[in-house]
């Protein structure tokens, strides 16, 4: 059997998000909702896969690379959404439906959904499951033999009957179909129901008519079924897909203490024995190696961690933090930073555009802004470097094993040779060659008997 083409159905206004966002590009877990069922397809194996978008066309600028585009000009319905996609259709393989709104579907599901289809010899093939209450879902409807006989929509008044609504077996939205079987029925399917609209259902009889099997395939997963209407539907899909990355990172290795207080992106990565701590936020491409801490109260946007790191009560977004580096408490790192190994950033420090060297060490109250900062270099509390000139940003160089004393301040563009030192409450204009004492400060001068002038009225 070929490989399946997948169609997802991603062109409804939405607007019961009240929202400007469409409501399939809301976010969820890091990633945009309608992702979340191209990527089960493709992790599925589709060999391609069709989003289908509405008039209005603004889903073509955020689907993921490959994934191609249709366009469904008249809001007719879920059968006019794939009818829209069918010159993208392959007669001659099999063809998965979904929904961009409904994204819990796991690529387990559809594959085996596909495999029920071929074992079959189907031509359509529909998931469906049984809920304890289906209140709001078409009903399949099977006949005395237990073969499927059509499925009867509940939306709206008019199209179910009471013994229509005693049934618990719903439609879950998911198909498949065979290419040659789904053109030909298409055009076909009418509006004759309350909505006025071409159901994608009515397919399923038109097939069986001309001949074709149909087949209602059970799945035990609720979850696919969950679709997002408005904020409070998003809420509580986003609630199962949070615990799923959870799991899946316990039963890899890693330990969340807290998952009630752990937010992690779907595209998180974290290695073997890495512990994160309460409260943290871990998002979009962040990765750890193996035995790292994270946290509490820990965010890293986009950070690479390598084996070892620790970063404790911190802030840090697009940057990269080698093995064995501690971070934190309260340091935040910016877009840029880059920390070799074993380095350290310790308390209320602030790191951007720099890249601190291994061993190095920038322990307190400080500001490291558009620097390198070279291997096992130790600056001092308080250490400012001065990047900005009211027109353009500067670099600081600050060689290899450099001790820079409290409440130094590098006036970029500056250069600081290996080995050399700085004097207390320096402010630091010119290169200081290595091995030497930078001192730019004035002579301290004392006043004899101040204190007792001030008394007098002196």
């Amino acid at each position: 059997m070929s490989a399946p083409v997948v169609v997802v159905m991603a062109a409804g206004k939405g607007t019961r998000m009240r929202s400007k966002t469409p409501k399939v590009l809301h976010d969820l877990c890091g990633r945009p909702m309608v992702s979340w069922p191209i990527a089960a397809a493709l992790q599925a194996g589709a060999a391609r896969v069709v989003v289908v978008d509405g008039p209005d066309r603004r889903l073509a600028d955020h689907l993921p690379p490959g994934v191609q585009h249709a366009v469904q000009e008249v809001a007719d319905g879920t059968g006019g959404a794939v009818l829209a996609a069918a010159d993208h259709l392959d007669p001659d393989a099999p063809v998965v439906v979904l929904s961009g709104d409904v994204p819990l579907v796991r690529p387990e599901v559809v594959a085996e959904l596909v495999a029920a289809h071929a074992a079959a010899g189907a031509a359509a093939t529909m998931a469906t499951t049984v809920l304890p209450d289906a209140t709001g879902y078409g009903r399949v409807v099977r006949d005395a033999d237990g073969r499927f006989e059509r499925v009867v929509e509940t939306k709206t008044a008019g199209d179910a009957l009471p013994e229509h609504l005693a049934i618990r077996e719903i439609n879950t939205g998911i198909f498949v179909f065979s290419g040659a079987a789904l053109l030909d029925a298409l055009p076909r399917i009418g509006t004759d129901n309350a909505q006025g609209e071409k159901y994608l259902p009515e397919a399923l009889p038109l097939i069986a008519a001309a001949g074709g099997t149909v087949l209602a395939h059970v799945v035990e997963d609720h979850d696919v079924v969950l679709g997002v209407n408005d904020l409070v539907d998003l809420d509580r899909v986003r609630t199962i897909a949070q615990r799923r990355i959870l799991e899946d990172l316990m039963r890899s290795g890693v330990t969340i203490v807290d998952p009630g207080s752990t937010v992690v992106d779907v595209g998180v990565t974290l290695g073997r024995d890495t512990r994160v701590e309460p409260s943290c936020v871990l998002r979009g491409a962040t990765s750890a190696g193996e035995d790292c801490v994270i946290g509490p109260a820990t965010t890293l946007v986009d950070v690479t961690l390598g084996d070892g790191a620790r970063v404790v009560h911190s802030y840090a977004t697009d940057c990269t933090v080698h093995d064995g580096v501690s971070v934190g408490p309260f340091g935040y790192l910016r877009p840029g930073t880059v920390l070799r190994e074993n380095s350290k950033v310790g308390t209320f420090v602030e790191i951007k555009n720099s890249d601190i060297g291994p061993g190095a060490k920038v322990p307190h109250l400080s500001y490291i802004g558009d620097a390198d900062v070279g291997e096992a270099s130790n600056l001092g509390a308080g250490t400012i470097t001065a990047n900005y000139d009211g027109t353009s940003k500067h670099r600081t160089t600050i060689g290899k094993r450099v001790k820079g004393s409290v409440d130094t301040s590098f006036v970029a563009p500056v250069t600081v040779g290996d080995d050399a030192w700085t004097a207390a409450g320096s402010v630091i204009t010119k290169d200081i060659p290595p091995g030497a004492l930078g001192v730019a400060r004035a002579r301290q001068t004392n006043i004899d008997g101040f204190s007792q002038r001030q008394d007098e009225g002196a």
